[in-house]
Order: C-alpha cells, then structure tokens, then sequence
C-alpha cells in the first residue's frame, strides 16, 4: 500500500464520471443526510481536513472477475435509492473505492447530480412527495452568534423556484465545474445578478473560494492497495471499516457475501427487500435479515454473523440454494401477512426465521405451505408466532443465534406438520418459555394500547376475524367521550376521571374493527353504532363474537361493561394460551 500524490476534486469527479473509479461490491449503499452533504461542502470550504481515501487498483485483466457499481447520482429515495451496476467494464486498469465512499457521492451529488426526499406529510406514492433540488451556496449568507456551531457557508438542497424566491444570491454549485475562470467569466456572472458593488465583492470571495477547492486545490489524498488478492483487500475493508459506528459488523459481513457471489447478488437481495416490504400493508425487512435468514435456511453452520460463516464455500452454497430462500421468504412473508401483520404490529422480523426454514424444508420434499395447506399446520404456526410476541421480556433478544440454530435442528426433524411441541421445549430449556403465569396473564389482560403487543393479543383472541383485510384496533367506547372536562361536567369525581381515562385505553375497551367500519363508527357510543348498523340478529351475533355482554346505552354504564369485559377477555386468553 502506498501513498499517492493529492489531486483535485474536479479531477477526481470527472474519473467518477469515466468509470475510471467505482465502487467494489463491498461497499454498501449511500447513507448519508443532505445536512451531512452540506457540512462536508462548509468543512472543504473552511479548509478542514478531508480525510484520506483508499483505494484498491484493480488491474484490466482481473476487473471482469468482481463486481463493480457506479456512485449515486442523481438520488431518488424512493425511485433510486440504489448505486446502479456497471455493465461492461472499461477495458483498462479501474480504481475501487475500499473507504471514502460516503464522501466521494456527497461530492458526486453535490457537484455533477441531486437529490429528492421525501417531503413530510406527503404520500410516498406520490411523485410531487419527491421534489428533485439542486445543492446551493449562498454566497451572501453572513453567520450570526445564533447559527450553527462552525458552520460558515450556507449550502441547501433547493428546487429551482426555491433558488429564485430566496433572498440572497444562490449560486449552482454544480456550475463551479463548468465557470471558465475564476476572473473574467465569475465577474461576469455575478454582474449579472444586479447585486451592487459592495454585494458583487463580497459574493466574489465566497464564489473564489469555492471554485478554488473544487478546481485548483489538491484536497484528495489517498492510499492505494495493488493486490489483486479479494482475500487480502476483504481484510484491508473490514480493519479500515470495523472501528466506526456508521457501518455496523453486519454490514462489513454483507459486503463479503456480497463480493463472494458469482451473480448480482447486491441487486438480487435489494430486490428482495423491496418485494418483501411492499407485501400486503408493508413490513420493514432489512438486507441484515435476508442476510441471516440464509444463513439459516442454507444449512451452513451456526446462524451468527461471524466471519467463519462468510467463507467463499458457504457463500457459494447460499447462492446455489438463493432461489428456493427467495420463494421461502416470500411465502413466509405472505403468510404472516395473512395473519395480519404488517411492519407497525410485528414486533420482531427475526421470528418469522424457523418459519421460513420450515417452509423452505417442506419445498425441498415438493410440499409447499401455501393457502390450500393443513388449516391446522398454519393455526400452530399462527399461535407459535403470537405466544413468542405475547411475552413481556421478548424471545427475540439476547441468545438469537444459539436459540435460532437449536430450532432449525427441531425442525430439521420434522416430517409432518410445524413441530410447536418440540420447538416449544427447545425453548424452555433455553429459558425462552412460551407458557403464561398468572402475572403475565393479569398483564395481558389490562394491555395498553400503545402496547406493540396489542394488535398480536387482540388478533389471538378474535381468531374467527379474517385479518387479511385492513383491521384497525378501535376504542369501543370513543376515546374522544374521556375527555377530562367531559367527565368532569358529567359529574365524575378526580379520581375517578383518571380512572376513566385510563381505563379507556385498555384491552377491555377495545376491539378489532375493520376499517370502513371504524371510520363510519367515529365517536359512536357502541350501542348507538350498533343500533344504526346492523339487525338484531347481527347484532346479537356480533356482542357474542367480539365478547361485548351487556353493552349500556350511557357513559355512565361503562364501568360495569370494562369490569365485565375484563373478566371475558381473561378467561379467554387463559382458555387460549394455558
């Protein structure tokens, strides 16, 4: 490795632009903030340290045996979030980026592209969610005491009728690298601008020195590793990369995997994430999880993130079987879906993992686990799933690895239908019980409903539901009748106002309602809505499903209702889970 001499910005863009440099599959995807772009352009222009790069010069000969992806941008979080592949290689040495990434596509979007985020509070299947803006400087921003710490430059992402409607005088900086000069042609610009003279000067300076660490300044220093060894630049990566918090160990491991597969297993496993979060009301499923999952479902060790399991040979079996994982993951989310789940209610994504591996064993013997299966097969996956949610200190934490390799062992072994019996007590000997004590079960029972175990409880107790249509949970008596001045004026005492209010927000107060219903019910009393909605056989027919007894027609009769509830709900949960 040795260390070469410093260039400029603009030359180190335009051989972005060439392909000359790229990233190597190691590398993961573009994080940062447009508030982290920004503080990059304000550091380089306050001539702060820019942090050295390291690059890996792989020869023409060996460029085609890896590969490479191009920088972001023109950056699109919803549309092209992703660093897009380079087809066919140039037919020259390359350069790959091993650390620098984060800021050589800051310079890349900044400079040469843009930049579209989400804005809040807009759909994010709406296109006008997604406005494309254009890094700015403005070069007549003056610091105040009240500013940012340090930050001297204003630098923001702008569209271009933003720009227009500013007061101050925004400059392109993209146009930085298209200005002849920094003398005639800037003057030019600026007198351009009807600024006055004073404002002409002062917005001089600030252009100058911009153009001068983009175009004239040798602000890009690096090393540069010539092995054309992947073993020994995956070495390089993970100690250059390991000691920060920005990229995780996980992260490092994916980019192995990654670099290992003979196909584009980058695209592939994105594509995957995608598919899989954008299931029924969609999940939030990460390139982690895919990641374990097969490891899981592969067969090939433990299912830990260490770097043993990572080895050329297991990641050649991961590829071999991707396609049988993919149909596996896919069935596995559909099928959790089915359930009711989406990302909001399913409290941990590492659960549904001896599920794939069950589905994806039954595929190996031709059986799949798909809406024609054994009703009973899916009702033990559904109750095994909601129990593990169910408990108040999480399955899923501490021990994963060790209690997800036990289970795969479990369900290696099974030839009939999901083992919830043995996996049970592999389980509870790992202190991972799935049985309810009397505490636990009076817990459930006055569950909150912020409680992310709300949505598992209630779908548990009220199985009949087809939970594959949207369900909201609803406040039975409205949430908007326990107002604390409401209660007051009604005659309530103190005490027992913040009983109320309490109380409103409890499991016996609430229901599983589909969602055309809950937006027509609104702030209904129950017996109201009950009486304007359905015939006295549904109505008899829906007090006895949703366990709702005697339901008063005032406020003043909830005490009794909630009480009565109560006692119901435990009896069920205790018929359910014991």
């Amino acid at each position: 490795m040795s260390y070469q001499s410093p260039v400029t910005i603009a030359h180190t863009l335009a051989q972005v632009e060439r392909h000359d440099i790229v990233l190597p599959a190691i590398q993961r995807e573009f994080v940062w903030q447009p508030e982290q772009i920004c503080t990059l352009f304000d550091s380089l222009m306050q001539g702060y340290p820019f942090g050295t790069f390291l690059y890996w010069k792989v020869k023409r000969e060996h460029n085609n045996r890896y590969q490479f992806y191009d920088f972001v941008l023109d950056y699109h979080e919803r549309d092209r979030p992703h660093c897009p592949r380079i087809g066919e290689m140039p037919n020259s040495d390359v350069i790959a980026v091993l650390d620098g990434q984060q800021r050589l596509t800051a310079l890349n979007i900044g400079l040469r592209g843009s930049l579209a985020k989400k804005l809040p509070y807009r759909r994010w299947r709406s296109n006008d969610a997604f406005p494309p803006c254009l890094l700015y400087l403005n070069l007549l921003w003056s610091p105040s005491d009240d500013d940012d710490v340090g930050m001297r430059y204003q630098f923001e992402f702008l569209t271009l009728r933003q720009a227009e409607s500013r007061e101050g005088c925004w400059f392109k900086v993209r146009d930085v690298l298209t200005i002849k000069n920094n003398g005639p042609a800037m003057t030019a610009w600026l007198e351009g601008r009807d600024l006055g003279d004073r404002s002409i000067t002062e917005a001089h300076e600030v252009l100058n020195r911009l153009f001068e660490v983009i175009r004239t300044q040798p602000v890009v220093s690096f090393y540069a590793e010539e092995s054309q060894e992947l073993e020994k630049v995956l070495q390089i990566f993970i100690r250059t990369n390991s000691g920060g918090t920005v990229l995780s160990y996980s992260d490092l491991l994916l980019s192995v995997a990654v670099a290992q597969w003979t196909s584009d297993a980058r695209e592939e496993i994105h594509q995957l994430v995608d598919d899989l979060n954008n299931t029924g009301l969609g999940f939030d499923f990460s390139k982690d999880w895919v990641l374990k999952a097969g490891l899981m479902l592969s067969d090939i060790g433990s299912v830990g993130f260490k770097v043993d399991n990572f080895n050329r040979d297991n990641m050649h079996i991961f590829e071999k079987r991707w396609f049988a994982i993919k149909d596996a993951l896919t069935l596995t989310v559909e099928l959790v879906s089915s359930f009711g789940f989406n990302g909001s209610t399913l409290r941990a994504t590492n659960a549904l993992l001896p599920i794939a591996y069950y589905i994806y064993s039954r595929q190996a013997d031709g059986r799949y686990l798909t809406e024609q299966a054994s009703e009973s097969d899916r009702e033990a996956i559904r109750q095994w799933l909601i129990r593990g949610f169910l408990k108040p200190s999480g399955i899923w934490g501490s021990g994963l690895d060790t209690l997800l390799t036990a289970l795969r062992q479990d369900l290696r072994n099974s030839h009939t239908e999901f083992p919830i019996v043995e996996i049970g007590e592999t389980m509870r000997l790992r202190g991972k019980s799935l049985a309810f004590d009397e505490d636990e079960i009076d817990d459930l029972t006055e569950m909150r409903i912020g409680d992310i175990r709300t949505f598992s409880l209630l779908s548990l107790i009220f199985q009949h539901l087809d939970l594959r249509q949207h369900f909201h949970i609803d406040h039975i008596f409205p949430r908007s009748r326990f107002h604390r001045t409401k209660l007051r004026s009604d005659g309530f005492s103190e005490d027992k106002v913040e009983e109320l209010v309490d109380n409103a927000n409890r499991l016996p107060n609430l229901q599983l309602l589909e969602g055309h219903e809950n937006v027509q019910k609104r702030a209904m009393l129950p017996a109201e809505w009950l009486d304007s909605t359905k015939s006295t056989t549904e109505r008899e027919q829906y007090v006895a499903t949703h366990l709702l007894g005697e339901v008063p027609e005032l406020m003043a009769g909830f005490d009794d209702f909630y009480e009565a509830r109560r006692v119901q709900l435990r009896d069920r949960i205790i018929e359910l889970l014991n």
